[in-house]
């Protein structure tokens, strides 16, 4: 089974570990206090950009954690807070019945499941295990299977929002899986998130997903050609996206993401790039839609342009930078 799923992931192209920005360490014992000491453990697998905000978020509404992340240095300040850091996901799975799991790629999630020391070694019967990665949807499914033998569940909830909405717990959840389970996954992830939506069988919630992210690298591309077009023509960067953002142009890049350094606080182009979601991650994200369209055979036009461009970006030396870099890469290429 784990060969079979393994062919899924390199089918899509998914040959990269992520190499993850982490966030500074530091105390936060202080916000985290539990105001229900009864509530039962829940396993955290992944504190990247989004898992570490995610899981404090879980904190902060009285869950204790039980932790792992391939990065041990990742787990230094959730242990320092009174967390249970153990050393594989099959070692959380003993712990817990409850799992979320946040990873960068189809390959990792394969890992964390059905590795060595994957979670099905040791997960226990009607444990809920909910993935909120971003993956193939066909090995969501193969997944699923997997977990099902086991006598547990498995629901694939990918998200929507970004480093900000993760921080502030307003991220927005794709679910899919069995509906009877639903309302067990919306506990625990009402806590990270102002949006936990239904979206059918296992595999529709990443579907939803993918749909998501191929819109938004396009609107993306699209913001920063057009903020460097009105630049080039002499119009002040701040004058035109408030123009933008008060007529049809208005989107989630321009008014909330803005891509050009100076026209906005607190989002990655205020900070060189640094932090949010990374140019590798769209671009293997763009990879997963240009594989589903292919399978369904559905013309995506601008999603394979996109595709490209970020696949270029990555191969230049943007990969590390957020994803709205794609502003800088347009001003520096000259062949544009």
């Amino acid at each position: 089974m784990a060969a079979s799923l393994r062919l899924l992931g390199a089918a899509s192209g998914l040959r990269y570990w992520s190499r993850r920005l982490r966030p500074a360490a530091g105390s936060f014992a202080a916000v985290c206090s539990r105001s229900v000491a009864s509530k039962t453990p829940v396993g955290f697998i992944g504190l990247g950009n989004m898992g570490n905000p995610m899981a404090k978020n879980l904190m902060k509404h009285g869950y204790p954690l039980i932790i792992y992340d391939v990065f041990p240095d990742a787990c230094k300040e959730f242990q320092d807070a009174g967390e249970q850091v153990v050393s594989s996901p099959a070692d959380v799975a003993e712990k817990a019945d409850r799992i979320i799991t946040m990873l960068p790629t189809s390959i990792n999630a394969i890992e964390a499941y059905s590795g060595a020391n994957g979670i099905l070694k040791k997960v226990k019967k009607g444990s809920l295990l909910i993935d909120s990665s971003t993956i193939d949807p066909a090995v969501s499914k193969e997944l699923a299977k997997e977990v099902e033998k086991m006598g547990a569940v498995f629901m694939d909830a990918p998200v929507s929002g970004g480093v900000g909405a993760a921080r502030s717990g307003n991220l927005t959840f794709m679910v899919g899986g069995v509906e009877d389970e639903f309302a067990a996954a919306q506990e625990l992830l009402g806590c990270m998130g102002s949006n936990v939506v239904y979206c059918g069988a296992v595999g529709t919630g990443q579907a939803a997903k993918i749909c998501n992210n191929m819109l938004l690298a396009i609107s993306m591309i699209g913001t920063a050609e057009t903020m460097n077009l009105g630049i080039r023509l002499g119009l002040d960067p701040k004058l035109l996206a408030k123009i933008l953002n008060m007529s049809s142009g208005r989107c989630w890049s321009s008014d909330t993401y803005n891509p050009v350094p100076g026209v906005m606080d607190g989002v990655p182009s205020a900070n060189n790039y640094q932090g949010g979601f990374g140019t590798t991650l769209m671009a293997k994200d763009l990879g997963l839609a240009q594989d589903s369209a292919t399978s369904t055979k559905s013309p995506i036009l601008l999603g394979s342009l996109a595709h490209q461009i970020y696949r270029m970006m990555c191969a230049k030396g943007y990969s590390k930078k957020d994803f709205s870099s794609v502003f800088q890469f347009l001003r520096e290429e000259e062949t544009f």
